[in-house]
């Protein structure tokens, strides 16, 4: 599992992303994220990895980085 297969997943699933605007230092607070498109991204993340990511998870992740983490930890 690579990071910019990761972050090449979220940009597809995210049509309010250009494609290349994210990178794994990305701030997740700069793409000001609403509450669907958090969904959108643990939707994702629970169907391609198998992996469940709680909201609380998810708002204490500061960048692409730790939320890729926490997949990583997580996947069985």
């Amino acid at each position: 599992m690579k990071i910019e297969d990761f972050i090449l997943q979220i940009e597809e699933e995210l049509d309010a992303l250009e494609p290349g605007r994210l990178t794994p230092d990305s701030n997740l607070d700069a793409f000001a994220l609403n509450s669907i498109n958090v969904l959108i991204i643990i939707a994702l993340i629970k169907t391609e990895y198998d992996v469940v990511v709680d909201a609380e998870d998810f708002a204490a992740s500061k960048t692409i980085t730790d939320v890729f983490n926490i997949v990583k930890k997580n996947k069985k």
